[in-house]
């Protein structure tokens, strides 16, 4: 199937106008950047096809079916390029997705968080396809991206050269950033973390700015924008949620045991649907226990939530029910206690929502806060 230069500026337009309607970006700089940058290129010849939020979710194959590819390359919608590290198939949508060419909506949202300005040094942790390095190219950038697995570094290499863009790209554990690159105007990260390496806030002029998809071990994930700041410190405000694959250092499995005989069994009021409602909600628990993992599980038709702390010792699993909900907890702590308490501060403080907190990340640590960044509300 040829689809011609028109088609594809067609195709362009319609994506775009799409994701402005959304809310997704503003700038007609990252317009332009969408149409210089042909996604279509750096797209897998096979895939896992995602919407982004409800929608269909099906492998895709130019081959097989190069229609039904080309919309799904050019939509708002994620595709698997790689499983299980390379070992399982990225069009089965079994194997865990490994790496993926990002929703476009994702993407333009940190693009312009970051706003780039033409000339600006920019550090890209998590190459993946090459694509958002091409997009930080045309916005006028000199792009530094670090990609751990070498062969997904190469091939996006190559792709970048293939389609006229030259971003240096590197193989390396992007826990280190490029130091022989730095410094850096801003740090744009396409892998979820949950603790920001303070090597990113070194490598940061002042004043520079780093876009991050912080991903807890808790609930759901937050865009957090940060400002370095003449202290050799980076602070700044969640600004909506995000879910990006983890960082391959900061890897984690959420696990509870099928068989739950053993545990304490007792009962409670408040719904975990509703403990679990909310960014806000999932920020100030995560806050208070950022040693706690958590997410709600469909089982049977019934949500439960379930709860690991990260050194395996303790474990809850709370199940909604009608009226009162059962919990089971097994270990030296009382986990969903301790998730129950912190929820019920934020209650407390008013129900603030996730644009109220923010992040601090320093030499020493990382911290939450609420407000303002003298009100810490984790140690």
């Amino acid at each position: 199937m040829t689809v011609h230069t028109t088609d594809m500026g067609a195709r362009t337009d319609a994506l775009a106008d799409a994701l402005q309607v959304d809310g997704r970006f503003t700038s007609p700089r990252i317009r332009d950047a969408l149409h210089a940058v042909p996604r279509h290129l750096f797209a897998p010849t096979r895939g896992w096809y995602a919407a982004d939020g409800p929608g269909p979710r099906h492998s895709i194959d130019r081959d097989a079916d190069p229609s039904g590819w080309w919309d799904a390359v050019y939509s708002d919608g994620s595709i698997v390029t790689q499983a299980a590290d390379g070992a399982g198939d990225p069009a089965g949508g079994v194997a865990e997705a490994t790496s993926s060419l990002s929703s476009p909506g994702v993407v333009v949202a940190f693009l312009e968080l970051l706003d780039v300005r033409p000339g600006h040094r920019i550090l890209e942790i998590g190459t993946g396809t090459g694509w958002t390095a091409a997009l930080l190219t045309a916005l006028g950038a000199y792009v530094t991206t670090v990609e751990i697995d070498s062969g997904l570094a190469l091939t996006a290499h190559e792709t970048l050269v293939m389609a006229g863009f030259d971003p240096h790209v590197i193989a390396a554990d992007g826990t280190l950033g490029a130091p022989d690159h730095a410094p850096f105007d801003g740090v744009h990260v396409t892998c979820g973390v949950d603790r920001i390496p303070y090597t990113w806030v070194e490598q940061t002029r002042p004043g520079g700015r780093l876009v991050v998809p912080w991903m807890p071990e808790y609930g759901e994930g937050h865009k957090a924008v940060l400002t370095v700041t003449g202290d050799g410190r980076a602070s700044g405000r969640l600004a909506g949620g995000a879910d990006y694959m983890v960082l391959r250092a900061q890897r984690s499995t959420l696990w509870t045991p099928d068989d739950i005989t053993d545990a304490e069994e007792t009962a409670t009021r408040l719904d975990p649907g509703e403990v679990t409602g909310s960014h806000g909600a999932d920020v100030a628990v995560t806050a208070a226990l950022p040693d706690v993992m958590g997410a709600p599980r469909t089982r049977d038709g019934v949500v439960e939530l379930e709860l690991a702390d990260t050194a395996a010792t303790s474990w809850a699993r709370v199940r909604q029910g009608e009226g009162e909900h059962r919990v089971w907890q097994a270990g030296p702590r009382r986990l969903w206690d301790e998730v129950a308490d912190a929820y019920t501060r934020w209650v407390e403080w008013g129900r603030p929502a996730q644009t109220t907190f923010g992040l601090t990340v320093g030499p020493d640590r990382q911290v939450v806060w609420r407000d303002d960044p003298s009100n810490i509300i984790t140690l």
